[in-house]
């Protein structure tokens, strides 16, 4: 009789010739079927997508998620993603050629020598054409006005503030820096026709900077609205055929200024009495509905229509999510349409379309603006209210549009 030992070893020996066999066989048939695969080695290819288009949206991915996100309103799908840098500013080619983002990095990564510079991606390849030095940028990145383009797409602005308030002009035809100038106590830029560039000031002017002779001229209005009591946000809203900027404060203070060698704002009026309640007051405790958000303000151009993300609460909650956002017809100065919304959204634009869609970002739960947490995306019919499409995990960071 044959102990248990001798037993094991007798059927690890069966199993072992067992699995020589099958491996054989496997050989064999892998010899067998080898002659007919191709060897022929693989060719990479790289897929292309259309200039963009006034349907797509582009989302800052935060500060967690790298890159520049592309969704198509119109079907709710990802097109495709820009592989922008963390804190970067995204500009888009009015002729729709070229994304640029303007970026900062440090050669050993978090110290070093820091470099400045645009970098230059083909808009359907994507592909990385190359950069551009400049002297320097600021670093509070996300913002829409920190890095504009002409509107014919030749020349790039960017806001720099190190330590002065300053604009490096780049010349996109030649990929070359051109020229830097100061511009004290003055930041979002915004394009001025015929003339160069405007920006708004701490002082509450709105600045004319003349850059078509060889000297820069900065001109400044009167102050029309005070930076410590009732700011106004980064946001506004440029509109070319018009050749005038839209601009909100934090209580809800709508001015509309001509634009031009010397621009002209008009006298403003309240959102709240617009859609008729009292108007908002800036003092501590005065419990109304207020705009709020890293990007309130959105402006549909051809219908004249200025949608604003709008919340209950107290003087200066500007950072809010909103419940509502407001449509107002600002030609007559009257707010039309209240929409409720979903997930207290901070960030909002408006498509170009002849049929606009209101495009808003909700971040995490219990982040606030600019939190960098990957928050949920909607499409919404402004006609109706309705949320056409939801995307999950799109971005927290600006919304941007094509045009």
């Amino acid at each position: 009789m044959k102990s248990a030992a001798q037993n094991f070893r007798l059927s690890a020996a069966l199993r072992f010739a067992a699995a020589t066999a099958l491996g054989a066989v496997a050989l064999v048939s892998a010899s067998a079927h080898a002659g007919t695969v191709s060897t022929e080695p693989e060719e990479s290819t790289v897929n292309s997508i259309p200039a963009p288009k006034p349907s797509w949206f582009f989302v800052q991915r935060g500060f967690v998620l790298p890159g520049t996100a592309i969704y198509d309103s119109a079907t709710g799908k990802y097109v495709a993603q820009i592989e922008t840098a963390t804190l970067g500013d995204l500009a888009i080619d009015p002729n729709g050629k070229y994304y640029y983002s303007a970026e900062t990095h440090w050669t050993r990564r978090i110290h070093g020598t820091r470099q400045d510079y645009i970098s230059v991606y083909d808009s359907t390849t994507l592909k990385f054409e190359g950069d551009i030095d400049i002297p320097g940028r600021i670093l509070v990145g996300g913002r829409e006005h920190n890095f504009i383009v002409s509107d014919d797409g030749k020349t790039g602005y960017i806001y720099n503030f190190s330590p002065v308030s300053s604009v490096n002009i780049v010349d996109f035809a030649k990929r070359k820096f051109v020229k830097s100038f100061e511009l004290p106590g003055c930041a979002d830029l915004i394009l001025n026709p015929g003339v160069g560039l405007a920006a708004l000031c701490s002082d509450g002017s709105l600045a004319a900077i003349d850059l078509t002779g060889g000297k820069v001229d900065i001109t400044r209005t009167d102050p029309f609205f005070s930076a410590t009591t009732d700011p106004i946000f980064d946001n506004v809203q440029y509109d070319k055929a018009k050749g005038q900027v839209v601009m909100m404060s934090y209580t809800g203070l709508v001015y509309t200024a001509k634009l031009g060698a010397k621009p002209t704002v008009g006298a403003p009026f309240s959102l709240q009495e617009a859609a008729g309640l009292r108007k908002a007051e800036a003092k501590p405790l005065d419990l109304n509905w207020y705009p709020g958000g890293g990007q309130p303000t959105a402006l549909h151009r051809a219908s004249g229509h200025l949608f604003v993300l709008m919340h209950a609460g107290e003087y200066w909650t500007h950072k809010d999510g909103a419940s509502e956002i407001w449509d107002v017809d600002l030609a007559a100065r009257k707010v039309v349409k209240r929409i409720a919304v979903e997930g207290h959204p901070t960030v909002l634009n408006v498509t170009q379309e002849a049929s606009p869609k209101l495009i808003v970002v909700a971040e995490g739960e219990g982040q606030g603006a600019g939190s960098g947490f990957a928050g949920t995306a909607q499409v919404i019919d402004p006609a109706t209210g309705e949320i056409k499409h939801s995307i999950k995990d799109a971005g927290s960071g600006l919304v941007q549009l094509a045009n």
